[in-house]
């Protein structure tokens, strides 16, 4: 398998996912510095310029919540998603909570011009994720992390997601010291072995 991704991006999510299957990888980079992911070859990869991309043999598949589930599949014994429909339901709820929310958050700070063009709007953008982010900081400590883990005791993808947004939160302007839990979260996934082997992939 190669998995195709950009520093600090939601790629590594797809990594730590991987490392805690024990499945084996390669990790290829995308300059994103340098436009590599809007040109050739890895425009014919991901046409959405974006990562991640995951090749595994003949199949190319994209986008982070897909790939997650992917993972899941291909090592079920690896306990990174519930056997009950309903912890299942509530893993998804989590992610696409992640998704479609914070993680668009997050990206007004540096990719405004997905959503608009003049400067004073992507300024306005920028000013407002720090509020926002705290918004979701305060959502996710209060209604999701039931226990160490989204789902309570139960390690699960959700978590994953998690922490790779949490990465993000210092630089986007979020006092951590106002979120003790989600503090002890991040330093709890810290501690596993897969985050610090993607850590040392230098993938975040």
């Amino acid at each position: 398998m190669q998995l195709y991704f950009s520093r600090h991006s939601v790629a590594s999510t797809v990594g730590i996912a991987l490392e805690e299957a024990g499945l084996e990888f390669e990790a290829v980079k995308v300059d994103f510095a340098n436009g590599a992911q809007t040109k050739e070859p890895y425009t014919s990869l991901n046409p959405k310029a974006r990562v991640p991309t995951l090749v595994h043999g003949e199949n190319t598949m994209t986008e982070a919540g897909a790939l997650l589930e992917y993972v899941a599949d291909l090592a079920p014994d690896a306990g990174l998603r519930p056997s009950d429909p309903v912890q299942v339901a509530r893993m998804r709820e989590a992610m696409f909570y992640f998704a479609s929310t914070m993680h668009v958050n997050h990206a007004h700070r540096q990719r405004g011009a997905r959503w608009a063009s003049l400067e004073t709007s992507l300024d306005d953008m920028r000013k407002k994720v720090p509020e926002n982010m705290a918004g979701c900081c305060a959502y996710v400590s209060e209604h999701m992390l039931q226990g160490p883990f989204v789902l309570g005791n139960q390690f699960s993808l959700a978590d994953i997601y998690l922490y790779v947004i949490c990465t993000w939160l210092q630089d986007d302007g979020v006092n951590l010291d106002d979120f003790p839990k989600i503090q002890d979260f991040i330093k709890m996934m810290e501690s596993r072995a897969s985050v610090r082997a993607v850590q040392e992939r230098g993938m975040m």
